[in-house]
């Protein structure tokens, strides 16, 4: 049996899922392109989120790519201008809420980012500059608790503004403008064995 697979770049407002039961009218995946029934979104972005999200019809796929063997990567922008201590306390793990207990993340990748990427204006304006300074990091996690990266900066002082999503193992948003979908072959994503 022939699988689709869907590379995409999720728009800010959006719900990274079809079908949305409760009773607030949501921005579903299926506004954004005619996708094949059975298709489901591998892992998830919070609404507020941005980036890269892969889509498919093929269970297996979706197992393999949000298993821990597959790192991601996001570019944050919190509020306020993010220090080398503060990197370095990410990279080691910090202690974040999750389901109602402490928990400490994994070791990650994470670096300063000293010039703005070029993602173009948000859905929804963040704010302006008369609130203070803002700047950019990269976070590469091979772990995906709920909100995590959100959680992980605001853990060391500086809280997410805004969270872009740019990597996926060896799949990258590149140009990619939000809401644009690209159907592709395969994923053929490289396994990070640790």
């Amino acid at each position: 049996m022939s699988h689709s697979h869907f590379i995409i770049h999720k728009p800010y407002g959006y719900l990274s899922q079809f079908i949305y039961e409760l009773k607030r009218k949501k921005k579903l995946l299926g506004e954004l392109y005619d996708f094949p029934k059975g298709t489901m979104a591998i892992g998830r972005l919070d609404e507020d989120s941005e980036g890269l999200l892969l889509l498919t019809t093929d269970g297996m796929m979706s197992e393999i790519i949000r298993s821990k063997k597959v790192d991601k990567e996001y570019y944050v922008q919190v509020d306020g201008v993010i220090n080398q201590e503060a990197i370095e306390q990410l990279q080691k793990g910090v202690e974040i809420g999750f389901n109602g207990t402490k928990y400490i993340t994994k070791p990650c990748k994470a670096s300063l980012i000293n010039q703005i990427p070029a993602f173009g204006a948000r859905g929804k304006k963040i704010r302006d500059e008369r609130h203070g300074p803002t700047s950019w990091a990269s976070i590469t996690v091979y772990e995906g608790k709920f909100r995590q990266v959100r959680k992980m900066t605001a853990a060391v002082g500086f809280p997410t503004l805004r969270l872009v999503r740019v990597r996926i193992g060896n799949l990258q948003l590149y140009d990619l403008q939000a809401g644009e979908v690209l159907e592709v072959p395969d994923f053929a994503v490289d396994l990070n064995e640790k």
